[in-house]
């Protein structure tokens, strides 16, 4: 069976029903198109107006399997072949390593080598690196992996005691605090406002991060939300270094744009500065991370923010048969919430295939050996191990399904493992590969070796590979499984490039391990929903699928319940053929069977009655052209009047002097002690919250405070650098302190 959207023998490039070319795969090596317009060959409709839509603000609102990733790179490889894009003035942001090694190789593959395509973490911190000798100088601090240690050492400073998953929700807590830029002191109130349901109590968490915050200052290490948090803090403050960067940075696209955080949001707003060539690509439908503080406003209110934008959107769908999006279009029927409101219909491009099957087992460890069983028939039929996955809602459903498996000697990944080029054996069979493409004249091993593929199963059986799979599990399996995968890749390479060396494919490899993108390794795959989302196989089994687990029993609100609902619309379109919704009515043998199936298949499985439904989706495929003006809608921004000293008069055009609201060579009639008390208390604020002194106040802000003296909010702020944020914040304080009123010390005498 051809793969989803490929046909099944050659046929000249079409994008009509029943003809569809790829939407979501490529073949593995293919040649770069010759021209510009051979970029946009195969585009269906919709597809081709994103990759011609090369300035001001785009939406494009992509359904699941619906080719958004081919039409974002196609996008930018028609500017860049066109001659409207510099490839190194585009930056491309997704949220994965993952997904970003995917568009760079498709970027390469399609002649667009040299744009950039990173996630947010990764772009600031290249420019956070850069930018720091010059906007804070000394050494930056180190960047932590995992802040896990950090907490549990907090949490100990603190003489409280969390249980392992007590740590990990707390460490979520906080990530969720600064990516919401939410300080220790305002967590309460914020969690509360949020809904979220801490873990432990509320001031604890507080306490926690505060101390959290200390201790890293202490060991000068930086977690990943410092740095955008820093990055922000050097933009916004350092309008030079702002334009160096905007300079750099014509065009974005920003993939997955329903996950963006506050954090990142106002990360690429700077970016932008008063621009608006910018692309944005998203579903709604698929917002399953907002407890980490993702939102899809930014996504749903584009066009508010952008009135002129064109707004795309793809629901042609040439990932899964009719059956398949029919199960996935009846789940959102079904939903509420703003989410839902813009949900799209998807319409299926592929062949009928066979009706989502519906299982009931009477307790987990029946359910898993049942999916097994399964597993094997399809295997012994012809499906690769590879393009089978269980998917489930949490990690600890994976060991009941992997003793099932490796019962049943079927190989098996497990989602979210080390990234393939990371492990061991991959990393020492890439250093006797590149050895043998220098040295291989010298080696006995390849005398008998007669071409590619051959010398490199000759190198690789030295690492470990052998004709046959060991029998069994395990990590001994897993290694071969690694090796084996990377012989593939040398056969496929070698039929792809007539006359390759060794040398050829260690290059590739070198490439392929710089965008991360891996060869496909031998094995069912288990992962969490969660860990799914962006991939897709032709098996998917969806397992543990009852209440309790589907929604999760923590998920209490409208809002949680909703998220959970678009969880499994997630994991329902990860399937391209075949679909096996199952659950247990008890967890363990001879258990109580109290359990029942998830409501959201209320309805969609035989024999269930159908809940309360909704109105069709309005989510049909096409274009809405954006337009400059309407009468009813307010301009994007306002014209700001020039900015002038107020001593000489003369127009600023500094970013210094504009916070100072004078000529740098003007008399200042600041008041020097109020000035340093003013100094005095930020250096306080900044202890309080754990950040630099400039991320409360820059020392032009308060020379201006000081030399206006405020003695009321709104007077407060007119000053540059003085946001509302920062007012309702610090703007009591700063008030009492030009007033000549002492503040109250702080439990540490501060």
């Amino acid at each position: 069976m051809p793969a989803c959207g490929q046909p099944a023998q050659p046929s000249p490039a079409t994008w009509q029903h029943g003809h569809v070319t790829a939407a979501t795969h490529s073949t593995l090596f293919p040649q770069a198109p010759d021209t510009a317009d051979a970029v946009l060959d195969g585009l269906d409709p919709e597809q081709r107006e994103v990759a011609t839509a090369l300035h001001g603000p785009v939406c494009v609102l992509a359904g699941a399997g619906t080719g958004k990733t081919r039409a974002i790179t196609h996008r930018i490889a028609y500017g860049v072949r066109a001659g409207i894009l510099q490839p190194s003035s585009v930056l491309a942001v997704t949220f994965t390593n993952r997904a970003a090694g995917e568009m760079r190789g498709r970027l390469r593959q399609l002649g667009a080598a040299g744009v950039q395509a990173r996630t947010f973490h990764s772009a600031a911190l290249r420019q956070l690196q850069y930018f720091w000798p010059k906007a804070i100088g000394g050494s930056m601090p180190r960047l932590v992996d995992r802040k896990i240690q950090l907490v549990a050492d907090a949490a100990a400073a603190c003489r409280i005691r969390l249980d392992r998953n007590e740590l990990r929700d707390v460490t979520a807590e906080i990530e969720w605090s600064k990516v919401t830029q939410t300080v220790p002191a305002d967590y309460a109130p914020a969690a509360a406002k949020a809904g979220r349901e801490a873990p432990r109590d509320p001031a604890e968490i507080a306490q926690i991060y505060n101390v959290y915050e200390d201790l890293k200052r202490d060991r000068s290490v930086m977690d990943f939300e410092d740095v955008l948090l820093l990055t922000v803090a050097i933009l916004q403050d350092r309008h030079d270094i702002a334009d160096q960067v905007r300079s750099q940075y014509q065009h974005f696209v920003v993939d997955e744009y329903q996950d963006v955080s506050p954090l990142q949001q106002r990360l690429l707003e700077l970016w932008l500065g008063e621009r608006d060539n910018l692309c944005v690509v998203g579903d709604a439908s698929q917002t399953i991370y907002s407890f980490t503080g993702a939102t899809p406003d930014h996504l749903l209110d584009f066009r508010t923010r952008h009135p002129g934008a064109t707004v795309v959107k793809l629901v042609r769908d040439y990932r899964s048969t009719p059956q398949v999006v029919h199960l996935a279009n009846g789940l959102l029927a079904q939903a509420s919430g703003r989410a839902a409101d813009h949900r799209l219909e998807l319409v299926s491009q592929r062949d009928a295939g066979p009706e989502p099957v519906y299982t009931e087992y009477t307790d987990e460890p029946a359910e898993a050996e049942g999916a097994a069983r399964r597993i094997q028939e399809l295997m012994a039929s012809g499906v690769p191990a590879s393009e089978i996955a269980i998917l489930f809602r949490t990690n600890s459903q994976s060991e009941s399904y992997e003793q099932a498996l490796a019962d049943a000697g079927v190989p098996y990944q497990l989602r979210g493992a080390e990234r393939f080029f990371d492990r061991p054996e991959v990393r020492k069979a890439g250093i006797a590969l590149r050895g043998a493409a220098r040295f291989g004249g010298n080696d006995t091993l390849l005398d008998d070796a007669v071409d590619l593929p051959s010398q490199v199963r000759a190198v690789l059986s030295g690492e470990g590979w052998t004709t046959e799979p060991p029998a069994g599990s395990g990590a001994v399996r897993e290694r071969w499984e690694s090796l084996a995968a990377l012989v593939n890749l040398a056969q496929d390479f070698a039929a792809a490039k007539t006359g390759a060396t060794l040398a050829d494919l260690v290059a590739e490899l070198d490439e392929r391990a710089n965008a991360q993108h891996a060869p496909t390794v031998q094995g069912v795959t288990l992962a969490s929903l969660h860990s799914a989302k962006g991939l897709e196989w032709d098996v998917v089994f969806l397992v543990g699928v009852a209440e309790g687990m589907m929604p999760i029993t923590y998920a209490k609100t409208d809002e949680q319940v909703e998220e959970e609902r678009r969880l499994l619309y997630v994991g329902v379109t990860r399937a391209r053929r075949h679909l096996h919704v199952s659950w247990a009515l008890t967890r363990t043998p001879g258990g109580r069977a109290n359990r029942r199936p998830s409501r959201f298949l209320d309805g969609l499985r035989p024999g269930s009655t159908a809940t309360v439904g909704r109105a069709a989706a309005r989510g049909s495929g096409g274009v809405e052209r954006g337009f400059t003006s309407r009468p009813d809608a307010a301009p994007r921004r306002t014209q700001r009047s020039p900015a002038r000293c107020r001593v000489c008069g003369r127009t600023l055009t500094d970013a210094g002097e504009m916070k100072l609201m004078r000529c740098e060579d003007c008399p200042s009639d600041m008041d020097e002690g109020l000035y340093e008390r003013l100094r005095e208390w930020r250096g306080v604020q900044a202890r309080l919250s754990g950040q630099p002194d400039f991320c409360v106040f820059t020392d032009k802000t308060l020379m201006a405070i000081a030399e206006t003296e405020p003695t009321t909010p709104d007077e407060l702020s007119r000053i540059p650098g003085v946001l509302k944020r920062k007012l309702d914040r610090y703007g009591d304080d700063v008030l009492a302190i030009c007033a000549g009123q002492e503040l109250e010390q702080g439990p540490d005498g501060e």
